[in-house]
């Protein structure tokens, strides 16, 4: 009343072949195998980011306008454009 025995696990692989058909077991396993690649490879790269950027990265970086600022060429636009 333990485990399963190997001709235990056999019919259930068999059962599961019936049901599925080899064709998308292999293509559930293929894309079970991309999955964990790419879930090795965003923690080996989020690892390598996790370090402080260097000094050409910092300067590389640009400040985004405050929200409250005006473009005046936009609003020159605009105000030219009410009196057409």
């Amino acid at each position: 009343m333990g485990s399963f025995s190997g001709w235990h696990w056999l019919v259930v692989l068999l059962i599961v072949m019936l049901v599925f058909g080899t064709k998308r077991l292999r293509s559930l396993g293929s894309d079970l195998g991309s999955a964990v690649k790419g879930f090795k490879e965003g923690i080996k790269d989020g690892d390598t980011s996790s370090s402080p950027p260097s000094a050409p990265e910092q300067n590389a970086t640009r400040e985004l306008p405050r929200s409250d600022t005006v473009d005046v060429q936009a609003k020159e636009k605009i105000r030219s454009s009410d009196y057409r």
